[in-house]
């Protein structure tokens, strides 16, 4: 018996891809997941600890399909070394690519937001 399976990458599953790309890119000092994500957090951590599973990061990450796409929204704090701007254009080719090839599905839009910018070198 042959069958065309199909495959389901769950929303998390691609928002953690896609900090872990964000937090790699040079310029990003971490994810801020402001105070929607910090509840979303909080819910599906304690759902975590209650099923015995530790979540993988997504604060700062919102993906959601948009007309058979997928959107990914990025909050993220930059260094005070680099230019805010090029950071953010560096963090969606770097978040395009990379949920490209680890999940095989295609990013249509990357909206990055730069919520602070921070002055200490770390």
């Amino acid at each position: 018996m042959t069958g065309d399976a199909e495959y389901v990458i769950a929303d998390p599953v691609v928002a953690s891809v896609a900090a872990r790309a964000a937090l790699d890119t040079p310029g990003v000092v971490r994810l801020e997941p402001g105070l929607r994500g910090l509840v979303t957090a909080w819910t599906r951590a304690a759902r975590g600890r209650w099923q015995g599973l530790d979540p993988a990061p997504i604060d700062g990450v919102r993906v959601r399909g948009v007309e058979g796409g997928l959107s990914v929204e990025v909050d993220v704090v930059t260094s005070a070394f680099d230019q805010a701007a090029a950071v953010g254009r560096a963090v969606q080719r770097s978040v395009t690519r990379v949920v490209a090839e680890q999940t095989g599905l295609a990013v249509d839009t990357v909206v990055v937001s730069i919520v602070d910018i921070e002055l200490e070198r770390r």
